[in-house]
């Protein structure tokens, strides 16, 4: 019985690596696996022809498909080098699309790597160009690195309670406010990511918080958890002053979509498996 038909969305999970600065990649031989290709001069020219693709988007081929070699161990003590790629999702998109679409699994591979699948970096014209729901797809993903990378710098300050921490910086912006406060304040469900039912402007306010503390603890080298909790909090704050001088709205005050990103994720994920049956 083909495997295959036991397959979900967990086996590309799986094989996602983080890096230090929180960017997803895959590596081509893991994902060549997953995809049943046996041989990888087959799998290669797929990739090849994926970089063409990449490249007649103009997209820059080296930031989306990353050489990295590997030495392996061969009999009596002999090494050999082979070649391998660091992929983004979109990369993978691409291969993915190119692949033999017989194979139950390369629909599936479909509808994971499309979902969320953006640019790296977006000019403003282009970014203005989108739909509320692309922006907020866009945010949340900075935002999830930008809170990938903060944790480790708090880390390194001292911090070992992070909900503590965090809460610190939403009581700032949100004039008092706990992450547990906002959901009931946005009517979620128990342990629903409040960040995914957060509009762009919203996403954008924290952005700004997270990065920002992130570099007030590295400039001012802080070591103390109490002290990293105090600066998340002032630096929320005086995110949210700047606001108020602006005249712009509260974050608290800002609407809350209709829909959750986790929810778009699985109508696109089923329009998707639709139009691949």
């Amino acid at each position: 019985m083909n495997e295959i038909k036991e397959y979900t969305e967990k086996v590309f999970e799986d094989i996602k690596h983080i890096d230090e600065n929180g960017n997803e990649y895959w590596l081509a031989r893991e994902l060549m696996e997953v995809l049943e290709y046996s041989l990888w001069q087959n799998f290669h020219k797929t990739i090849k022809i994926a970089m063409m693709n990449c490249n007649n988007s103009n997209y820059d081929v080296s930031n989306h498909f990353i050489d990295v070699n590997k030495m392996i161990n061969l009999a009596k003590n002999a090494i050999r080098k082979i070649q391998d790629y660091k992929l983004t999702r979109y990369a993978c998109y691409l291969i993915v699309l190119n692949c033999d679409p017989r194979k139950k699994v390369i629909a599936l591979a479909k509808t994971y790597f499309a979902i969320q699948t953006r640019k790296q970096e977006l000019s403003e014209k282009e970014y203005n160009e989108l739909s509320e729901d692309e922006k907020r797809f866009y945010q949340r993903d900075l935002t999830r690195k930008g809170n990938y990378s903060l944790n480790i710098v708090a880390r390194n300050a001292g911090v070992k309670n992070f909900d503590r921490f965090h809460n610190s910086g939403y009581k700032g912006l949100y004039n008092g406010e706990t992450a547990n406060d906002i959901a009931k304040r946005k009517k979620l469900r128990y342990r629903e990511d409040i960040l995914d039912n957060m509009g762009s402007d919203e996403l954008i306010a924290n952005l700004f918080r997270i990065s920002q503390t992130e570099q007030k603890l590295k400039n001012e080298n802080i070591k103390l958890e109490n002290e990293a909790n105090k600066t998340h909090y002032e630096v929320g704050k005086e995110i949210r002053n700047t606001i108020k001088k602006l005249g712009g709205t509260m974050p608290e005050n800002l609407p809350t979509p209709d829909k959750s990103l986790k929810e778009l994720e699985r109508e696109t994920k089923s329009q998707l498996t639709n139009n691949n049956l």
